[in-house]
This record gives structure tokens, sequence and C-alpha cells, in this order.
């Protein structure tokens, strides 16, 4: 019974503060050219999955006794990392010490491509990379989407945490736990921890998960991998970084040029999602499904539903957002675009998919204007040349917007269970 009330006080306070004082909510800019107005999620069908899923975020935010996780996947607009830090930093300002684990990160670095905004990554040595891009791949790839192999006994790899600068407290993330996921190509080699002391630690290997752990001596906020034993390549494909706290962990997958198929030839998506564990899938592939001259609602559909399949593999209860594409130009001739009408379809077959997978839907493309609004984006410094992609304004403005829907539908939850019919 005490428990209940505490329950129920919690409940009430983050409801009088969330309905009365607005604290929750992030402002964002009176865009005149998009249609604020209309930032919500939508349901066309069932919604009970995201009601266990806001379960769980009830014990992460309210007592702190649980775990709630998400999972947001895309292409660039993921890979770059703004919109997705807007969204943690503002979900773990709810509560103090809710930083539940930094979760999958990946070295970009050594893949000669962009690190997400969140996190800095670094490497020396030689390494080669694999994307989930290509349709023929030489490597077996995971829920990351890339890989990175080296023969250079020399070659490491380093991520360094970025402080949150959350709206809020605990401005730092740390992890005392690291899984480096990958394996060896025709040899012996395998991944290291090296300390900042200088000290170096073997980790434990699963060769079920393809992953070696390691248990760090303290929280670190920044960890370095490097190869030893000999023979052949090592190959990683990503790194999971944890805490034994409970509370709230985002993890962006994100590739740049990456559609739908992308992710289906991952051979080993289903076994690194079961570390992730999401109850809460963001879905926000789709930009470069649609950009080409050949777009079809029911091919769309069908992939994403395979796709959707598999993740319910792993968690049968997992809720499912969908993001439907931004607003975007094509390059017909150097300096010269033209709307891409795909939006309207894609928008289409994002509103079927919530549907008909009982998944909400956010719809993007609708909030920040409709067709052509991506111009209107762009004069306001909002959105970069190539009208496909945002500025930093523009991914934390997006961050901030989907916080937003996101804290409504929440919020509507705690009401229900705070006041049921």
């Amino acid at each position: 019974m005490r428990r209940m009330r505490e329950y129920s006080l919690a409940v009430s306070l983050l409801l009088a503060s969330a309905l009365s004082a607005q604290t929750v909510r992030r402002e964002v800019p009176d865009l005149d050219f998009a249609r604020l107005e209309r930032n919500r999620i939508v349901f066309q069908g069932d919604s009970s999955a995201f009601e266990k899923a806001f379960a769980r975020m009830d014990a992460a935010v309210l007592s702190g006794s649980g775990d709630f996780r998400i999972m947001h996947i895309g292409g660039s607009h993921v890979q770059a990392g703004t919109l997705t830090r807007t969204l943690r930093n503002n979900l773990l300002a709810l509560r103090e010490g809710s930083d539940g684990g930094r979760g999958m990160v990946f070295p970009f670095t050594a893949a000669k491509t962009n690190t997400p905004s969140s996190y800095r990554s670094r490497y020396e040595g030689e390494w080669t990379s694999v994307k989930n891009i290509k349709r023929d791949l030489p490597l077996r790839l995971g829920l990351t989407g890339m890989a990175v192999s080296t023969a250079d006994s020399t070659a490491l790899v380093r991520i360094v945490l970025k402080a949150r600068n959350a709206t809020g407290l605990d401005p730092d993330f740390s992890f005392d736990k690291v899984d480096v996921l990958g394996y060896p190509v025709e040899g012996e080699r395998f991944p290291v921890v090296v300390l900042d002391s200088g000290d170096t630690l073997k980790g434990t290997r699963s060769e079920e998960a393809s992953l070696w752990s390691f248990a760090l001596p303290e929280p670190q906020d920044s960890v370095t991998v490097a190869v030893a034993g000999s023979g052949g390549e090592l190959t990683l494909t990503g790194i999971y970084l944890d805490n034994p706290s409970s509370g709230i962990t985002l993890t962006g997958i994100g590739v740049n040029g990456a559609a739908v198929p992308s992710y289906l030839r991952c051979e080993d998506f289903e076994r690194d999602l079961r570390m992730v564990n999401p109850d809460l899938v963001i879905f926000a592939i789709g930009i470069n499904d649609a950009s080409g001259n050949n777009f079809s609602i029911e091919e769309f559909v069908a992939r994403y539903k395979s796709l959707v399949a598999r993740v319910r593999a792993v968690n049968p209860d997992c809720a499912l957002l969908f993001v439907t594409n931004n607003d975007s130009f094509r390059r017909v001739r150097r300096r010269v675009y033209a709307v891409n009408r795909n939006g309207l379809a894609a928008e289409e077959a994002f509103l079927r998919l919530g549907s008909e997978c009982g998944g909400g839907v956010w719809d993007l493309f609708d909030i920040m204007g409709g067709l052509g609004s991506m111009k209107k984006w762009e004069e306001a410094g909002l959105a970069k040349r190539d009208k496909i992609h945002f500025t930093e304004e523009g991914y934390t403005i997006l961050g901030n917007l989907l916080y937003n829907a996101l804290m409504v539908k929440y919020i509507e939850h705690l009401r229900r269970r705070t006041w049921p019919d």
C-alpha cells in the first residue's frame, strides 16, 4: 500500500509539472512555414504495445527501479547523431541518475566517415571498412550495419563520450562494462582494452554472441580497443557501453545512404538486437528508399514489414514508432533542384505501416510543412543546401519536437494510470 501511495504521489507530481508548469516540454521556435500544431504521434490501430513500453518507462522515470530501452534506426539523419542526442538528453533530464547505459557505438572514423555528434572516435593503424549499403557484402554484418577490419598489430580505435549538456542534471555519461562485437578472420586476432593507466585488459569471449566482454575497474567516459594475437584479421562490428544503473538507454543506429534493404542484408541483426533489447524502436529509414524515380509503396511496405518481423522476433511486445520521410529535393543539374514528390507516397506508406503493424506514426513530412517545405527550412538556416539534410540547429528542433510528441503520449498514459475510467 505504501508503494502504491508513493507511486501515485510521483505520478501526480510529474503530471502537475507537465500539465501546469510545462517543465517537461521543450521550447521550439515559432516557424510560420511549419505545421507545429500537428506535432503529435498518431495511432490508426492497436496501441497496446506503447502502454507496455510506457509501463517500463514508469519504472525508469518515476521510481528509478527499471530499464527503458529505445533504439532509433535510420540513415544519415541518425548517423549525424544530433536528433538522437537531443531526444536522449531530454529523456534523461526527466530524472536525476536515469542514465541506464550509453548503448551501441561504432568507431566511425576507422570507416572514414562521420561520427555521431554525441561522441568522438579516432583510430590508428590500417583499417578497411564495409557498410550495409553495398549489395554484395564481403563480411558478416550485425545491427550497426558496418564493420571495420585490420591485420595491423598496431591498430586501435578509441571512443570518447561527450558531456550531455542535458537540460537538468547529470551532465556526463560513464560505463564500466564494454562489449566488443566482432570476430577473427582466418587467424587468432582478438581485441583488448587499453586503460588510460596503460594497463591492458583481456576480455571473456562469447563465440555464440560473437563478442568479447570487459569489466572495467572503475567507471570511464572513454575506451581504447587495441588488437592482440596474430594471423589473419580482426573485424569489429560494434561496441556496447553499459553501466549497472537502472534508467533510460537510447541507442542510435544509422548508416549514411542506408535504405530498408540495407538492414535486411545484416545477417546478425537479430543477434545484436538481443543485446540492445529495445522496448521501443523508432524507425526512421526511408529517405534513401524514396530518392529514385521508381518508388513503390507496396514494395516499400513489404520490405519494412520484413524488418519489423525481425525486431518482433527478438521482442514480440516491442512498441514501434514510424517517422515519415522529411520533405526533400533532387538535384536535376548543377545548382538546380526539384522537389521530390515521392515524399507524398512515402507518407502514405508510413501511415499504412503504422496501421498494419500496430505502431504509432510521427508524420514529420506533414509537421515540417509538406511538399516543398524543405526550401523554407533551408532559407531559415535549418536545412543544408542539398535540401535533404538539416543543420545542427534544424536537427535539434526536430529532436525537441519528437520528444514533445512522445511526452504528450506518455502523459496521457500517466493520466489513465492515475485516474482510470
